[in-house]
C-alpha cells in the first residue's frame, strides 16, 4: 500500500499564540475565546494523528537571510531545533523530520519542473512551530515526523498563487508514489489580512479573509488567480502569506491533474474534500487568525 494525502490543514502561525502558550496565559481573557475555537481542531487531531506532515511555512529570517532566498526549500534533515528569533528558541520540542519521504519528494518534484533548494540541516521557527503548537497542544514530543517546505513570501518577486496550487499538486502525486503505507497531511500556514508596518499597520480585512475562506473551499482553482496586488491591497504587505494556502489545498483529490501537467486541471481527480473545522477570530496578536481543516474523500 503506498502512501496517501488524507486531509489538509490551514492555520495562522502568529508568534503571540506561542508566546501565550510558553508563558501559560491561554485562560487569560484576551487569549481564552482563541483557544477556545482552537479546542474542536485539537479534538480532530487527536483522532486524526497522520503519520507524516508536510508542513508548508515561511522563514523569517533564521534559517535564511536576504543574503539568500529560495523560492521553495525542502528539508531533508532527520530533525529541526527551534530557532532563536531575538529572545531565545522556544521551549517546545525538536521537530522529527523524514528523510525517506524527503528524498522522494526531491526526486518526484524536481524532475516535474520545480526547482527544489534542498536543505540538509536548518533551524525553524514560528512559522513551522507555532503550527505545531495549535494543533498538538505542548507535548513532550511532537507525535509526528515533519517534512519542511519553506516557500519565500518576505522578498519579492514571491511565487503566484498558481504556482503555488500547482507545487501542490505536485507533491500529491510524489506522495502517491511512495512505497511506504503512510497517512499524510498536507498544512498551509500564515495569514490571514495583517501588516506590521507603515500607515496601515493593525490592517485586518475581514470580508476578504472569510471570502478567501469560502474560495479555497470551492473555487481553488479560480482563487489561484489572484494576482499578488489584490493580497497587498485587501490583506496587507503579510497577507501575502496566504498564497502558501494554496499549496496544502493543491494537493487535494479535486485539485489533482490526471494529465500530469503543471498548468489548470482541465480533468479533476476526484471528490471536493469536506470541511471538518472552521474558525476565524478577531484579533490575535494585530492579526487576523483563520484555521480551516479538510479531510480527503478520495
Amino acid at each position: 500500500m503506498s502512501a496517501r494525502i488524507t486531509a489538509s490543514v490551514y492555520t495562522s502561525h502568529v508568534p503571540a499564540i506561542g508566546v501565550a502558550m510558553d508563558l501559560g496565559t491561554t485562560d487569560e481573557p484576551y487569549w481564552q475565546p482563541l483557544f477556545s475555537g482552537y479546542e474542536p481542531a485539537r479534538e480532530w487531531m487527536r483522532a486524526h494523528t497522520p503519520d507524516v506532515v508536510i508542513l508548508v511555512y515561511n522563514d523569517h529570517g533564521n534559517a535564511f537571510s536576504l543574503e539568500m532566498i529560495p523560492t521553495f526549500a525542502l528539508g531533508m534533515a532527520p530533525s529541526y531545533e527551534p530557532a532563536d528569533e531575538g529572545w531565545g528558541a522556544r521551549p517546545v520540542p525538536i521537530v522529527g523530520g523524514h528523510p525517506a519521504l524527503s528524498a522522494h519528494l526531491a526526486q518526484s518534484v524536481i524532475p516535474q519542473d520545480f526547482d527544489l533548494t534542498l536543505v540538509n540541516g536548518m533551524k525553524v521557527d514560528h512559522g513551522l512551530t507555532v503550527p505545531l503548537s495549535i494543533m498538538f497542544g505542548q507535548p513532550d514530543s511532537w507525535p509526528c515526523p515533519v517534512v519542511p517546505l519553506a516557500v519565500n513570501v518576505v522578498q519579492y518577486p514571491v511565487p503566484s498563487g498558481r504556482r503555488c496550487l500547482q507545487l501542490g499538486r505536485a507533491i500529491r502525486r510524489a506522495v502517491e508514489s511512495f512505497d511506504d503505507d503512510l497517512d499524510v497531511q498536507v498544512w498551509g500556514t500564515g495569514g490571514m489580512s495583517h501588516q506590521l508596518q507603515g500607515p496601515r499597520a493593525g490592517l485586518i480585512n475581514q470580508p476578504w479573509d472569510t471570502a478567501f475562506m469560502d474560495r479555497l473551499i470551492a473555487d481553488p482553482d479560480g482563487l489561484a488567480d489572484v494576482p499578488h496586488i489584490d493580497y497587498l491591497r485587501e490583506a496587507g504587505s503579510e497577507g501575502i502569506e496566504l498564497v502558501m494556502w494554496l499549496i496544502a489545498r493543491g494537493a487535494m483529490a479535486d485539485c489533482a491533474d490526471l494529465a500530469g501537467a503543471t498548468g489548470r486541471a482541465d480533468r479533476a481527480g476526484g471528490a471536493a474534500p469536506s470541511v471538518a473545522h472552521r474558525l476565524y477570530h478577531v484579533p490575535a496578536s494585530n492579526t487576523a487568525v483563520g484555521q480551516l481543516i479538510l479531510e480527503d474523500r478520495s
